[in-house]
C-alpha cells in the first residue's frame, strides 16, 4: 500500500506539474497574441491620424489656392500712398517651398468683426523648436496690406513634415514652373491656372513618408478691374 500510494503521489505530482506547463505557455501564448494586436492597434491609429492629418491639410490648402485673385484696384491713402495690394508669390526652395497670396478664403467669426472674405495666406514649413521638426505652418491675415508675408497669425496645419513643394501652371505657355511672381515679368498681374501641391509626411517611427498629391484649378485667373477702364 505504500509503494502504491507514493506512485499515485508521484503521477499526480506529474500531472500538475505538466498542466502548469501547459497554462504557463497557453497564457505565453495569449499575451504575445494580445500585445502585438495592441502593438498593431496604436500603429493603425498613429498612421489614421497622419493619413487624417496629411488629407485635411490638402484639402483646406486647396479651397484656398482656389479662391484666390488679384486686383488692379491700388487703395490709396490721402498723401497719394498706397496701402495694399494683391498678390500671388510662389517661391521654390527645394523641399521647403513658399507661397504667398490673396484670396476670398477667409471667414469671420467674430461677431460684429470688420473683415470680410479677403485675407493674405501663406504656406511654409517651420521648424518646432521643442522637437526640431519641420511643420507645415498656415499663416493667414484678415487685413491686406503691403507686406503680404507678414502679419496676422500663424498655425500649424501638419506636423513632422519632410517636403512641400509647389509647381505653376502658366495658361499661356502650358508649362508648368517652379516660381511665380505676380509683380515680376512675365507673370505680371497674371495668375496660373493650376497649382500642384506635393506634401510629404514622417511617419512615427521608420518607413516611408506619407505622400500627398493633388493639382488645383485657380477660378478667377484675371485681375478685378470693377469701374476701372479698360
Amino acid at each position: 500500500m505504500t509503494a502504491r500510494s507514493s506512485l499515485r503521489r508521484g503521477v499526480t505530482l506529474l500531472e500538475i506539474l505538466v498542466a502548469i506547463g501547459i497554462l504557463a505557455m497557453v497564457a505565453s501564448l495569449v499575451y504575445g497574441a494580445l500585445d502585438g494586436m495592441s502593438r498593431a492597434r496604436r500603429s493603425l491609429d498613429s498612421s489614421s491620424e497622419r493619413f487624417h492629418q496629411g488629407r485635411s491639410a490638402l484639402a483646406r490648402m486647396s479651397r484656398e489656392i482656389q479662391s484666390a485673385f488679384l486686383s488692379l484696384h491700388r487703395p490709396l491713402q490721402q498723401q497719394g500712398i498706397q496701402v495694399s495690394q494683391t498678390v500671388f508669390t510662389g517661391k521654390d526652395g527645394g523641399r521647403f517651398d513658399r507661397l504667398d497670396f490673396t484670396s476670398f478664403s477667409h471667414r469671420r467669426l467674430g461677431f460684429g468683426a470688420h473683415e470680410s472674405d479677403q485675407n493674405e495666406v501663406s504656406y511654409f514649413l517651420s521648424p518646432d523648436p521643442s522637437t526640431g521638426n519641420n511643420d507645415l505652418a498656415r499663416r493667414e491675415s484678415a487685413f491686406i496690406d503691403m507686406n503680404p508675408d507678414k502679419g496676422g497669425s500663424v498655425l500649424v496645419l501638419a506636423y513632422d513634415a519632410q517636403m512641400l513643394d509647389f509647381q505653376f501652371l502658366d495658361p499661356l505657355s502650358h508649362e508648368w514652373t517652379d516660381n511665380w511672381d505676380s509683380k515680376g515679368l512675365g507673370q505680371m498681374e497674371r495668375l496660373p491656372s493650376h497649382v500642384r501641391i506635393e506634401l510629404l509626411l514622417n511617419r512615427a517611427g521608420n518607413g516611408e513618408p506619407l505622400r500627398f498629391l493633388t493639382k488645383v484649378p485657380i477660378t478667377l485667373r484675371a485681375p478685378l478691374a470693377f469701374g476701372l477702364p479698360l
